[in-house]
């Protein structure tokens, strides 16, 4: 039976990662992400799940990614530093095809910055951030019931898939307390991975070109490595394995956009100005909207919570009959380029990396401006 309770961000993350059915966490503490490590330490022995603090991050992806070729669901939590030291084996993950979910509660960088204040510097870094060339899956939340319930959105498509997913939250979402009402447990949408049957290769895909997966100690023995291999799993050299193989960790991904695209529009069909935002910044952009109306302005607002693989179609047609297009974020510029990629210089960025909450008043701001005809 759900219930309304007061609850954090980050204690929401990890009740939903449990709830989706995640038994395994590894992770190393970092502000403003140790709440995350907190909780799963003290439910995940409730249910005979496994809670290993160690000695790094490395460490710690490593040990998650074990745990999930071993068929368990399992979950990673840090913050930008953190997040850079896992990337190696995140690609690994990637390459090797291993669902896991790496949480970054996200603080002001570079390097080791503001440790308690707000940021979203890392966008770039989830789709970037280890080498070479795969497809990315991020989400990012924008209140506490959704840092619950896109949680259990990225522990179903690092399954569905077989890739790490990236939960990229902003230190205002893993830190805020709101009222909430969880859905039941009983009720939730769970996806587990498709295990490999007699008979079928490791790495040969299906038609959706996910390859169903073996599970360690199961019967089937099998070639885990980070170098291109074939269907057998075994490495290769042949140019026309590693074309096939890398194209198809993107287009596994990219094929099967109305599976992966979570997003929100609010009154956008007729609006002269549409703001986009996602994270902690869609709540100024929320209260924006709000003010602006009462003066008469018509605002809509396009609100992602999947960030990677970026919505250029959704962009593009929502936005197409728009003046003009207002794309906050808490940083020096990082997501609003993607959009400039298909609307050009109709996107105006409103950038704000002092470490403090972007001040809904910074975008009405702006579209006042663009009203008078200003720029």
């Amino acid at each position: 039976m759900s219930k309304t309770v007061l609850m954090q961000g980050n204690q929401a993350c990890a009740l939903g990662a449990i709830h989706a059915g995640v038994r395994f966490f590894a992770g190393y503490p970092i502000t403003p992400s140790t709440e995350v490590a907190e909780i799963f330490a003290e439910e995940l022995p409730k249910i005979d799940g496994r809670f290993i603090q160690m000695e790094d991050e490395i460490a710690s992806m490593g040990a998650v990614l074990g745990a999930s070729l071993a068929g368990v669901k399992a979950v990673t939590a840090t913050s930008g530093p953190g997040f850079s030291l896992k990337q190696e084996l995140i690609g690994f993950g990637a390459a090797a095809e291993i669902p896991a979910v790496v949480v970054n509660v996200q603080r002001v960088g570079p390097s080791t910055g503001q440790p308690t204040s707000p940021a979203q510097g890392d966008v770039m870094q989830a789709r970037w951030g280890s080498h070479g060339d795969r497809g990315v899956i991020a989400l990012s939340p924008g209140s506490v019931l959704e840092a619950y319930t896109l949680m259990v959105d990225a522990v179903n498509l690092s399954e569905r898939f077989r890739t790490p997913v990236i939960f990229l939250m902003d230190e205002v979402i893993g830190h805020m307390r709101e009222s909430v009402t969880l859905p039941n447990p009983e009720e939730l949408k769970i996806i587990n991975r498709r295990v490999l049957q007699p008979g079928e290769l490791p790495y040969r895909p299906l038609e959706d070109g996910v390859p169903p997966m073996a599970v360690f100690g199961e019967g089937f023995y099998y070639h885990v490595t980070g170098l291109i291999h074939d269907e057998t799993g075994f490495p290769s050299g042949k140019p026309e394995v590693t074309q096939k193989t890398i194209k198809r960790l993107h287009q596994k991904i990219e094929n099967n956009l109305p599976e992966i695209l979570r997003f929100q529009t609010i009154d956008c069909e007729d609006a002269d100005y549409i703001i986009i935002a996602y994270g902690g910044t869609a709540r100024s952009a929320e209260a924006a909207l709000t003010l602006l109306k009462e003066k008469g302005q018509k605002v809509g607002l396009l609100r992602l919570m999947t960030i990677w693989p970026f919505p250029y179609q959704l962009v593009s047609e929502v936005c197409q009959k728009a003046k003009k297009v207002i794309f906050p974020e808490m940083n020096y510029g990082q997501l609003v380029g993607e959009a400039k990629k298909v609307l050009g210089d109709k996107v105006i960025p409103v950038n704000k990396y002092d470490g403090e909450m972007m001040p809904p008043e910074a975008i009405v701001e702006i579209i006042e401006k663009l009203g008078k005809g200003e720029e």
